[in-house]
């Protein structure tokens, strides 16, 4: 007599349609009656596994974790997080995430949603996207935020893996504050995105990211322009950090590389 054994996770991964893959992790970080920020709701999904990490100073720390090589060609793949009022959220990742081609030459999707309550903190510092050559993706991320909240916000795209074209990558990311805009950007690079290699984008440099930093704190004293990094042509990358229209700053830099890029963000946030 034979007895079926239940199908191993590893297997039904590879039975997944050839439509891609559909998947959305939640976290909502909430502040108890002491000040201490607890995680009622940690929900991994897909790829996308959540570890809690080693608190601190009753700040809520998460640590996103690869379970699978995405996103792919047709994956529809998101993360939502909220930190409530009060509520103190530090979200990190283990490691790049890497877009690569997939069973079918369908786009992929990456949705980044975050609502930062009412005196709350959201530090959202994810590593690198790298977009492997012959992908094909569009990451939006879209923040909420009440009128007393904190962010840090991180973002940072390299184009291609070492010794290989970039591949197609769209990228949006929109801010709210109160209700109102308060940035909203859009970003194109890849075989369909004519002169993003330019002198007028990139300049041959293949790391691209921002800093978003917004409190209460720059309504009173708004940030100053300040330049990072060395000299054009120097091999260190260039940056700058300018204060928006509201109580936010933001740093743009390019790069040769994701390790000089990161230098670049790690000063301005030092300040």
């Amino acid at each position: 007599m034979t007895t079926a054994l239940p199908t191993p996770a590893a297997a039904r991964v590879t039975a997944l349609p050839a439509a891609g893959l559909r998947a959305t992790a939640r976290i909502v970080a909430r502040a108890d009656a002491h000040g201490t920020t607890r995680l009622p709701v940690l929900d991994g999904g897909g790829p996308f596994a959540l570890r809690r990490i080693q608190p601190h100073a009753g700040q809520a720390r998460v640590c996103v974790v690869g379970a699978m090589s995405a996103p792919l060609g047709g994956d529809r793949l998101g993360i939502e997080a909220t930190a409530e009022a009060g509520a103190s959220l530090r979200v990190t990742a283990a490691a790049a995430t890497v877009a690569l081609p997939g069973r079918t030459a369908e786009q992929a999707t990456y949705d980044v949603r975050l609502t930062v309550g009412d005196g709350a903190v959201l530090e959202w510092l994810p590593e690198p996207l790298i977009s492997a050559e012959g992908s094909d993706l569009r990451m939006t991320t879209t923040v909420e935020l009440a009128p007393t909240a904190r962010l840090v916000l991180r973002e940072e795209q390299v184009l291609g893996r070492s010794g290989e074209r970039t591949g197609a990558l769209r990228s949006r990311l929109t801010v709210r504050r109160a209700g109102r805009t308060l940035l909203d950007q859009e970003t194109a690079y890849g075989p369909s995105a004519p002169g993003w290699d330019t002198s007028a984008v990139l300049d041959g440099n293949r790391a691209v990211g921002q800093l978003l930093l917004v409190t209460p704190e720059y309504e009173q004293q708004p940030a100053e322009v300040r330049l990072l990094g060395g000299a054009v042509g120097d091999g260190a990358g260039q940056g700058v950090l300018a204060p928006l229209a509201g109580p936010a700053a933001l740093v743009t830099a390019v790069a040769p590389d994701g390790l000089r890029l990161r230098r670049l963000l790690d000063e301005a946030l030092a300040g």
